[in-house]
């Protein structure tokens, strides 16, 4: 066998085709293995499709593909074999006995992903939690010193416990640690989303499949500077910012964590505390990259995941598409785009708007049709401005619009049309009584 050295982590990335996926989704997984592996700073040897008939409970794959594997990864000095499946921590260790190379499978490259990109104390928390709770499982006896047993005190210590008994008690204390302390980051959470709703200013999310842009678009909407580049899971930790939506309402905009297929179930417990951001907004507003050529087996994905948080087709959130990266398709393609998202969109339809953060194209059209989304219920109100309420004008300013506006000279009095919301309506009869002409006022449709 050829001497790999330790410093270049070379790797095989492999996706089983069990004849499960339609061929298309089989090639856009192992483009996003490959990007996952690249993501980790791993060269990639090779990667590759393999089809598999049958699994093997204790090796995945038979033993004549093995040696064919062992063959494979001599050949391109390859010291890491990535998997695009999840495997037992049996099959993990079997094969890494096997190989004699390192074996990742798609929940521990994930985890490895997340690992690095954690920013703050609460990203890394999660992230900790989700390892040692896949960690947890893999404590097989792939070593003998997890077979040693360590004696008890004095001759009432009985056998004692094995070395693999400490190591999951151990395990076991760190995760009790983490979870109280994800706890307090859930009621701080808790708190600011009470304290945001108190505002109250309307939540919307951006949500979607990793790398579909959404950092770049809430860059660009919230001025803000939020890490946002061609990779996985640019985005672990997330950010808002208030945000004004054209006709001057003020909305909360959040960045969050990208979706993936089969995001594993230790993310989704771990990053419980983050997820709830999009649980609870009023808006979801769904990215999606179009130039992605499996951009409706990612929408089913993040779908499922959207169902698993209770934020579903059937969920009371309102629902917009920003159908993305529209910049990078051919012209007949993005001509073509425009136009379905056009017919897409309706008085009972999904609005869907085509975008690109690069171009700025529709990006003045997704926040209006946030505006006319947030719109349902607000009211017009007839109020008379005198010189002395400035204090009432800059209220409507900061919290609704003026619509019209006319100054009767001979009073110096302002007479405005404002449009708010059903709830700062209420707010401003009790803080400004007498302003309003009650007569006047209309529900806007």
């Amino acid at each position: 066998m050829i001497e790999r050295s330790t410093a270049v982590q070379t790797a095989l990335v492999l996706h089983p085709d069990t004849g499960e996926l339609e061929q298309a989704r089989v090639k856009a997984r192992i483009e996003e293995a490959a990007g996952l592996a690249e993501a980790l700073d791993l060269e990639t040897a090779d990667a590759r499709i393999e089809p598999l008939r049958r699994i093997e409970p204790s090796t995945y794959f038979g033993s004549g593909k093995v040696e064919a594997l062992a063959d494979d990864l001599e050949r391109l000095e390859a010291n890491v074999l990535v998997l695009d499946t999840a495997l037992t921590p049996v099959q993990q260790r079997n094969l890494e006995k096997a190989l004699k190379v390192k074996v990742i499978d798609r929940t521990g490259l994930i985890l490895e992903i997340f690992g690095r990109r954690a920013q703050t104390r609460e990203g890394r928390l999660q992230v900790e939690l989700a390892r040692l709770t896949y960690e947890r499982s893999r404590l097989v006896r792939t070593w003998t010193h997890l077979e040693r047993q360590r004696g008890g005190a004095g001759f009432m210590g009985g056998p004692g416990e094995t070395q693999i008994e400490t190591d999951r008690r151990i395990i076991a204390d760190k995760m009790a640690k983490l979870r109280r302390e994800l706890d307090q980051v859930r009621r701080t959470r808790t708190l600011h989303r009470s304290r945001r709703r108190a505002a109250p200013w309307p939540t919307v999310a951006l949500v979607g499949y990793t790398n579909a842009g959404k950092s770049s678009l809430f860059n660009v909407l919230s001025t803000a500077k939020v890490l946002a580049k061609d990779m996985p899971f640019a985005t672990l930790d997330p950010t808002t910012r208030a945000v004004r939506t054209p006709t001057g309402r003020r909305i909360l905009l959040s960045d969050t964590v990208g979706f993936i297929t089969d995001l594993p179930t230790e993310l989704i417990a771990a990053f419980r505390a983050t997820l709830e951001e999009v649980a609870e907004a009023d808006i979801l507003i769904h990215v999606r990259d179009m130039a992605d050529p499996d951009h409706e087996g990612r929408k089913a994905d993040v779908e499922a995941v959207l169902e698993a948080l209770g934020s579903g087709e059937n969920s009371d959130q309102i629902r917009i598409e920003a159908w993305n990266k529209i910049d990078r398709l051919d012209e007949e393609a993005h001509e073509d785009l425009v136009w379905h998202a056009r017919l897409q969109t309706g008085p009972d339809r999904l609005k869907v708007i085509a975008t690109s953060a690069v171009s700025g194209q529709g990006l003045s059209a997704l926040m209006r049709a946030v505006d006319d989304a947030l719109s349902v219920g607000d009211e017009r109100l007839h109020v008379r401005f005198k010189p002395s309420d400035a204090a009432a004008r800059a209220w409507v300013h900061e919290n609704g619009s003026i619509l019209e506006e006319r100054m009767v000279t001979e009073t110096g009095v302002a007479e405005a049309i404002i449009r708010l919301s059903g709830a700062d309506a209420g707010r401003f009869r009790q803080r400004f009584p007498g302003l309003e002409q009650v007569f006047d006022v209309e529900p806007i449709a």
